[in-house]
């Protein structure tokens, strides 16, 4: 906020009326260990001139030069046209109120979007929007749970590929409701689905291409998991949908289930949020799906109109019956994401997701000409890959941010001798000066 107007006089009459001593009160839940103790080269009383050049030096401290950093969160060129759009008055403040149906222009938004993402997956619906992708997952899981009825075991099979980050919050999530997540083994960096290990297990997740960037064999695990009863959530990066066979239609039945991150479609990294993520089913089972739907109808003179179809949300009529009391709609985020699809449409998503995968495999080519780099798996792979380097890639990637490159994500702890491995990524927005800049900076050492 650039300007505060309280007084000394309206902070303490809030405090007195709060019954606390500080301000420093309001944020006692905070671990003293992770609080910041004030800013000690910002000295009291300066200009505001100079200090928001004192943070402009401070922000130019992030800059990490290019990027071909992945693992979930992709630099995408964004037109300018999308947040110059998303920062106009109408949408940067707009709320969906209790009385939805007063707001058409955010309603029809939110329509646009669902149509727009039930269209890419291959599902029939496609609610409002999550938080992000990894609590979409966990949604998704208490959905296939509450779905799956016949399944007594509570057993959610999760491949070793997924992404980490994801498995963290969803045992975060579910861990307390009596759902066992267990993990599928991988072989060669993707995962070879055994169908004795699928028995009684409510669900089966798959993400699509996997952490590593490898393609799985969505089809044949897809048949595997119904074949054993289980439900199939897939987890997916939107952009590269418009390339590869949408869960919807993998093997006979497509998944029953698709969640994902939206922030491929026009959000900008910015040091890692926020995002938005998206939710998917079949028709069959709506009802069980959290959060909220905007429907298109018509009123009584017959003119078109857009209302809350549905509103899963513990606050309303089903109280102690909600699917979820996860169901916040990423309103701005959704707004920028449903401007990014509709100013390119399917052929211009469909060249930007080809554009990552030739830059991608141009790096990878260039970068595994030079002495000891090698590719860790030897699978298909999308816009991302995991390299093998002769050296600490935590320490590689601190060396190339002195030189302007952010290499990579280091792989440590993610399996043997993952510390010398990296996932690299590069997008449309890499150019071939890009990767030569990289590989020369790799050369030089």
């Amino acid at each position: 906020m650039p300007f505060i107007p309280h007084t000394h006089a309206d902070t303490e009459s809030m405090l007195t009326t709060l019954g606390i001593e500080s301000i420093n009160d309001l944020f006692d839940e905070i671990p003293a260990d992770i609080q910041c103790d004030g800013l000690p080269d910002l000295r009291d009383g300066i200009s505001e001139m100079a200090m928001q050049r004192h943070m402009s030096e401070k922000a130019h401290i992030d800059e990490t030069g290019i990027c071909f950093l992945g693992a979930g969160c992709y630099d995408h060129y964004i037109p300018a046209a999308v947040w110059d759009l998303t920062s106009r008055g109408e949408f940067l403040t707009a709320y969906t109120p209790y009385q939805a149906e007063a707001s058409q222009g955010t309603l029809q938004l939110v329509y646009e979007f669902q149509t727009m993402l039930a269209s890419l997956t291959a599902m029939d619906v496609a609610n409002a929007s999550v938080y992000d992708g990894a609590s979409a997952l966990a949604e998704a899981i208490l959905m296939a749970v509450r779905i799956n009825r016949k399944s007594k075991s509570r057993r959610v099979m999760v491949p070793s590929t997924l992404h980490p980050t994801y498995l963290a919050t969803v045992e975060s999530i579910v861990s307390h409701q009596g759902i066992s997540v267990e993990s599928l083994p991988a072989e060669d960096g993707v995962t070879p689905m055994l169908k004795a290990k699928l028995d009684n297990a409510v669900a089966v997740v798959l993400q699509q291409p996997n952490f590593f960037g490898l393609l799985e064999d969505a089809d044949t695990l897809t048949e595997h998991a119904h074949a054993a009863g289980a439900l199939v959530i897939g987890v997916v990066n939107p952009m590269t949908l418009a390339l590869l066979k949408p869960p919807g239609e993998w093997g006979d039945n497509g998944a029953d289930i698709v969640c994902g991150d939206g922030q491929p479609l026009g959000i900008p990294m910015a040091s890692g949020g926020p995002s938005f993520g998206f939710l998917c089913t079949r028709m069959a089972h709506v009802r069980q799906l959290p959060g909220r739907i905007a429907g298109r109808t018509q009123d009584k003179d017959g003119n078109d109109g857009f209302v809350l179809t549905l509103q899963a949300r513990e606050q309303h009529i089903r109280r102690a019956k909600a699917t979820s009391n996860i169901c916040t709609n990423q309103g701005l985020l959704v707004t920028a994401a449903t401007i990014y699809m509709t100013l390119l449409g399917r052929q211009g998503l469909k060249e930007v997701a080809t554009a990552c995968v030739r830059n991608t495999h141009q790096l990878v080519d260039r970068l595994t000409t030079l002495p000891n780099i090698e590719k860790r798996f030897t699978g298909h792979y999308f816009h991302e890959c995991v390299l093998d380097f002769p050296e600490s890639t935590v320490e590689l990637q601190q060396r190339m941010l002195k030189q302007g490159i952010l290499a990579g994500h280091p792989m440590t702890g993610m399996f043997d001798e993952g510390d010398r491995a990296m996932l690299v990524c590069a997008t449309e927005a890499r150019t071939a000066q890009d990767i030569e800049s990289y590989v020369q900076a790799l050369a030089d050492g």
